[in-house]
């Protein structure tokens, strides 16, 4: 049987076909990307729901470490190494917009003379010690801008928390002059410090 010779109409009908072909595979693709896209949407929704539950029980943590170590007379400890702190605040938060740097300490254990900064983590590693570190710095620029928080006499020296500390980030701590806490059932302990151990001041 000889094929049919291709005519005006016929080549039409055949590209009508195709975009009729085209359109529908786009329209399928288009609700198959549309379906896609609302479950991933669904999915973040719940990811970040998880995210925002867990960074809740970790702040409620980091608050019971604070707890425990205000309960467990930290106050009282850091006076038998010489520091004459008697009062202490929680959570301070600073900011210098002209400076571009903020930040959060979670406890300052002070008097006129010195104040110790204390970063509090669930379990503290050499990275968390490294931003103490680099946060005690930013806190130094933050107050000589300001002038008028701390008397200019004032030591600032600094501290990290855990409940589990990392051997290497004690390790660490100390070798950059801050003091260790950890946590020891009810009670928390500064870690016996190396017999070279000096207290960095900013």
């Amino acid at each position: 049987m000889s094929a049919q010779p291709l005519t005006y109409e016929s080549v039409l009908e055949l590209i009508r076909e195709n975009s009729r072909e085209i359109s529908r595979a786009v329209k399928e693709q288009g609700a198959e990307f549309d379906r896609r896209m609302e479950e991933q949407r669904a999915e973040n929704a719940q990811m970040r729901k998880e995210l925002n539950k867990k960074m809740g029980d970790l702040t409620s943590r980091i608050g019971e470490i604070v707890e425990h170590m205000l309960g467990g007379k930290i106050l009282d400890k850091f006076q038998a190494l010489g520091y004459a702190v008697d009062d202490y605040t929680r959570d301070h938060r600073y900011r210098n917009s002209k400076l571009g740097i903020k930040g959060q300490i979670d406890l300052i254990l002070q008097d006129g003379d010195v104040a110790i900064f204390i970063e509090v983590k669930t379990k503290l590693e050499t990275t968390d010690v490294r931003k103490h570190l680099e946060q005690m710095e930013k806190y130094r620029r933050h107050v000589d801008a300001a002038k008028i928080l701390w008397p200019p006499t004032t030591r600032f020296l600094g501290a990290v928390a855990g409940a589990v500390v990392d051997d290497e980030a004690m390790d660490f701590a100390h070798e950059n002059g801050l003091y260790v806490i950890v946590q020891s059932g009810e009670a928390v302990e500064i870690v016996p410090t190396p017999e070279r151990f000096k207290a960095k001041e900013w």
